[in-house]
């Protein structure tokens, strides 16, 4: 069984309850804490806005570091939750407000918040 190590900083912020869950994390992809992912048919990648997978409706950020060089792995996203903006890894051709236009667009219960 596979161990990792959660650290809490200051990814999250405000007070919207959250909710992390376990998804499979696609292979060949060295991504950290904060990573905006999409579903790419069941299994999370790096959401690039380019892509036609379905990974490019950015839907979870991922909640721990993870490397997936040897193979798709189980690991924790977050499903809901409030998350300092500048603190999120965006993928290609993504930007806070694409983001949060997507979050919304799905009702999904995540949020971005620029801090001062």
């Amino acid at each position: 069984m596979q161990t990792q190590n959660y650290t809490p900083g200051d990814l999250l912020v405000g007070d919207y309850p959250v909710a992390v869950r376990t998804v499979t994390i696609g292979a060949g992809q060295v991504l950290k804490r904060g990573a905006v992912l999409g579903d790419a048919a069941g299994t999370f990648i790096l959401s690039a806005s380019a892509a036609s997978d379905g990974s490019e409706v950015p839907s979870a950020v991922l909640a721990v570091d993870v490397d997936t060089s040897a193979g798709a792995v189980q690991t924790r996203i977050y499903a809901s939750g409030g998350f300092d903006s500048s603190k999120l890894i965006l993928g290609a051709g993504h930007t806070v407000d694409s983001v949060e236009k997507a979050f919304r667009d799905a009702s999904a219960p995540l949020f971005t918040h620029k801090l001062a």
